[in-house]
C-alpha cells in the first residue's frame, strides 16, 4: 500500500474553522487599508533570482540561505519563490511606471517562502500583509504608518504590543558607522560566536541584533549608528518622533533595530510582543530610499512594513479571540424526488433573495438531514415533502428559537425568513 502523501515540512495547511477565522481578519485588514487610501496590488509568487539578490543584498541570511531558488527547466532562467513582498512590489512599480503621474500607497497579502527552521511562529511558507509608500519623502508618512499598526491593533482588541524604533541614517552615516563597528569587534574577536564572524566583514550591523548571551556585553557598548547621524537624518527622526508623541503613540528607542534587509535607510521601526515566545515581531518596516533606483528607476523615496499574518492570528487568539459562527442563514431539508426537484427551486430563489443557504446532498433520512441542520449552525431549516412540493409550499422551522414550526406559500418565503432573521438579530441586540 502507497504511503500517504503529507505537505511539506513548515509548509501548513489551514483547515476550515481556521480559515473561517482567516477570511475574518482579512477583511478588517482590508477595511483598515481603506481607511488610509491603501489601494492592492498583487505580484507573482516567483521572481527572477537576481531581483532579490539585488534588492536584499547578497550578504543577508535570506540570501546566502533561505531562499528557495530553483532553474527553469525550459529556459535556464534562475528563479525563486519570494522570500518577501518590496522587491518585487518596486519591480511592479517600475515595469508598469505606476509613479509616473504622482506617489503611490499600495498593499499586498498573501504567501512568502524562507528555507527556515520550521518552529512555532515560524514557518518555511508563511503569509505576509505588506504595506507600501511610494514618491513621500517626508517624515509624516513614517509616521502615519506606525500610526496605522496601532488602529489595527484596536480594529483587533490587542492588548501589550509595543513599538521600538531607531534611525539608520544614509549610506555615508552607516559606512562611517561600519568602519567602527568592525573595528571594534575586531578587538574583541574571541567573544564573537560563529555566525558573528561570518557576518564580521559582509554584515556586521546584523551582529547587533544577536541573541546569543555570550556577546551581550560587547553589543551593549559598541558604537551606536545614531551617534554618527548628521543633521538632516536626525531631523527626520525627530519629525518621526514628534508626530508619534502628539499622537499619544508610546515607543522605545532600540538602538540595536537594524532590521535582516540591505535596503532600509533613515526610519526602522518593529511592533513586538512577549506573549509569542522567541518570535515576538509581530509587524516591521522603515524607509527604503534607495531601492527603486537600486532596481533600475529613478530615485524615489519610499516606506512600508510588513505584518506576520501567522503571527497576529496567534496572538489574538492568545488574547481570548475566536472566529465568529459563519453557518449558512438557512438549511433546506427534503425527501422525495418531486421534492429534490422544487428543493433546488427553493434554494436559488433564496440565494437570489440575499440569504446563504445550504441544500441537502445525498439522501437520507428527515431525521439524518435535520442533525445536519441543526449542525451547520443554520438558523432556519426549510423542509419539503413531496406533499409541500406538490401545494407549492414549504414547512419553515426555527433551529435555535422557540417559534412554532408552520407551512409558508413558496412566494412568502423570502419575506418570512427575512423576518424571522431579523427577529433574531433584534433579541441579539444585532441591531
Amino acid at each position: 500500500m502507497s504511503q500517504t502523501l503529507q505537505a511539506i515540512r513548515g509548509m501548513n495547511d489551514i483547515l476550515p474553522d481556521e480559515a473561517e477565522l482567516w477570511e475574518q481578519f482579512e477583511e478588517t485588514v482590508i477595511d483598515w487599508l481603506r481607511a488610509y487610501a491603501y489601494r492592492p496590488i498583487r505580484m507573482p509568487l516567483v521572481e527572477p533570482t537576481p531581483l532579490f539578490a539585488r534588492a536584499i543584498g547578497t550578504a543577508t541570511d535570506i540570501v546566502e540561505k533561505e531562499m528557495y531558488s530553483f532553474v527553469d527547466s525550459l529556459n535556464g532562467e534562475q528563479l525563486t519563490l519570494r522570500p518577501e513582498g518590496t522587491a518585487g512590489c518596486v519591480r511592479a512599480v517600475l515595469e508598469h511606471n505606476l509613479l509616473y503621474d504622482g506617489a503611490k500607497r499600495l498593499y499586498y497579502l498573501g504567501p512568502m517562502f524562507r528555507h527556515e527552521r520550521p518552529q512555532k511562529g515560524r514557518y518555511r511558507q508563511f503569509h505576509q500583509i505588506g504595506v507600501e509608500a511610494m514618491g513621500f519623502a517626508g517624515p509624516d508618512i513614517d509616521a502615519e504608518q506606525i500610526l496605522m499598526c496601532q488602529r489595527l491593533w484596536d480594529d483587533l482588541g490587542l492588548a501589550d504590543i509595543r513599538l521600538e524604533i531607531n534611525s539608520l541614517g544614509q549610506t555615508e552615516e552607516r559606512q562611517k558607522h561600519r568602519a567602527d563597528l568592525v573595528a571594534y569587534l575586531e578587538e574583541h574577536a574571541e567573544v564573537l560566536d560563529a555566525d558573528a564572524r561570518r557576518r564580521l566583514q559582509s554584515n556586521p550591523l546584523r551582529i547587533l541584533d544577536s541573541k546569543n548571551p555570550a556577546m551581550q556585553e560587547i553589543v551593549e557598548a559598541a558604537p551606536k549608528l545614531i551617534e554618527y547621524l548628521g543633521e538632516e537624518s536626525l531631523a527626520h527622526f525627530a519629525g518621526v518622533q514628534a508626530l508619534l508623541k502628539d499622537a499619544g503613540i508610546p515607543y522605545r528607542i532600540n538602538p540595536r533595530l537594524v532590521r535582516g534587509l540591505d535596503y532600509y535607510n533613515l526610519t526602522v521601526f518593529e511592533w513586538v510582543t512577549d506573549q509569542l515566545g522567541s518570535q515576538g515581531t509581530v509587524c516591521a518596516g522603515g524607509r527604503y530610499d534607495g531601492l527603486i533606483a537600486q532596481l533600475g528607476g529613478k530615485t524615489q523615496p519610499a516606506c512600508g512594513f510588513a505584518i506576520g499574518v501567522e503571527r497576529l492570528l496567534a496572538l489574538w487568539k492568545e488574547q481570548g479571540h475566536v472566529a465568529a459562527s459563519v453557518g449558512p442563514d438557512v438549511y433546506v431539508v427534503h425527501q422525495g424526488e418531486q421534492a429534490a426537484r422544487f428543493a433546488f427551486r427553493v434554494a436559488e430563489a433564496l440565494r437570489d433573495a440575499g440569504f446563504a443557504l445550504q441544500l441537502h446532498c445525498g439522501g437520507g433520512s428527515f431525521k439524518a438531514q435535520m442533525k445536519r441542520a441543526d449542525a451547520s449552525g443554520a438558523e432556519l431549516a426549510v423542509i419539503i415533502g413531496d406533499i409541500e412540493a406538490a401545494a407549492n409550499e414549504v414547512s419553515l422551522k426555527p433551529l435555535r428559537a422557540t417559534a412554532e414550526q408552520r407551512r409558508v406559500p413558496f412566494d412568502q418565503l423570502a419575506e418570512a425568513i427575512g423576518e424571522l432573521l431579523f427577529e433574531e438579530e433584534d433579541e441579539d441586540g444585532g441591531i
